[in-house]
């Protein structure tokens, strides 16, 4: 009887003691979803909402010019070609370097190694007349991009690698270095834009603006640059002789935002 009674105590010690960590347990875990209460609603979407959008418009002068030019050589084999051609492009990056042209802003973008063929009608009295594509001689060119950091010696530098030996001078334009800058006060222009908008809707609406439930921004940003004819074959030569003016004239930075307002 006494072994008997000491099991009923061991039974009762359990029981009172998963009773306890039964009661712990749902304690902590109502002191955990009081804490997380708080942040119910958080992550839902406000049903009452206005969306805008707002573009900004920047405004700036270039202080960056770019143009690049191309050296061809011809020849009946690859290493004339490619001699000549080498020859020819080295004494026009001299003539930019002497003109203060930083090696740095030279870049080749281009260059190609290639044979040419010519193709010979024969003389035959069936049809379709059979032809011949005959090995005449190799092609050489490199088109190199030069990066303008005084844009008041755009015409000279293009004055100096035609004279220098390039047979194409092209896509003359001017940007601005730091656009990064620029993009950003175009920026906030848009979402200034699209503060007014939104204020001026509700109140119109007869609402307030409470927080921004959402912001897009297009990737895109509108850019409109001045560019300047460039000269291409021949025509480079021929006008060599005078360095062109060439304004730079001012380039429009645009942003577009589209922004959701919570209202109440």
């Amino acid at each position: 009887m006494e072994k008997f009674g000491t099991e009923i105590q061991k039974l009762l010690k359990a029981g009172f003691a998963l009773v306890v960590l039964t009661a712990i347990f749902f304690v902590f875990q109502i002191l955990t979803d009081i804490k997380e209460y708080r942040y119910v609603g958080r992550d839902v979407y406000p049903s009452q909402t206005i969306s805008v959008n707002g573009i900004g418009e920047v405004y700036a002068i270039p202080d960056i010019g770019q143009f690049t030019f191309t050296v061809r050589e011809r020849a009946d084999t690859i290493d004339e070609a490619q001699a000549n051609a080498t020859r020819k492009s080295n004494a026009v990056i001299e003539a930019l370097e002497s003109r203060g042209v930083e090696e740095k802003d030279i870049k080749t973008q281009d260059y190609y190694v290639g044979p040419r063929y010519e193709y010979i009608q024969v003389q035959c009295i069936t049809f379709p007349c059979p032809g011949e594509e005959r090995l005449v001689g190799y092609e050489v060119s490199q088109t190199m991009a030069v990066k303008v950091r005084d844009l008041e010696t755009s015409g000279d530098l293009i004055t100096a690698v035609t004279e220098a030996g390039a047979t194409g001078v092209s896509n003359l334009s001017f940007t601005i270095d730091d656009m990064e800058a620029i993009r950003a006060d175009a920026r906030k222009e848009a979402i200034v834009d699209a503060r007014e908008k939104a204020e001026r809707l509700a109140d119109d609406l007869g609402v307030r603006l409470v927080r921004i439930a959402g912001f897009y921004e297009d990737g895109g940003y509108g850019f409109y640059e001045e560019r300047a004819m460039g000269y291409g074959g021949d025509m480079a030569v021929m006008q060599s002789a005078v360095a062109p003016q060439l304004p730079a004239g001012e380039n429009k930075i645009t942003s577009s935002v589209s922004i959701t307002y919570e209202i109440k």
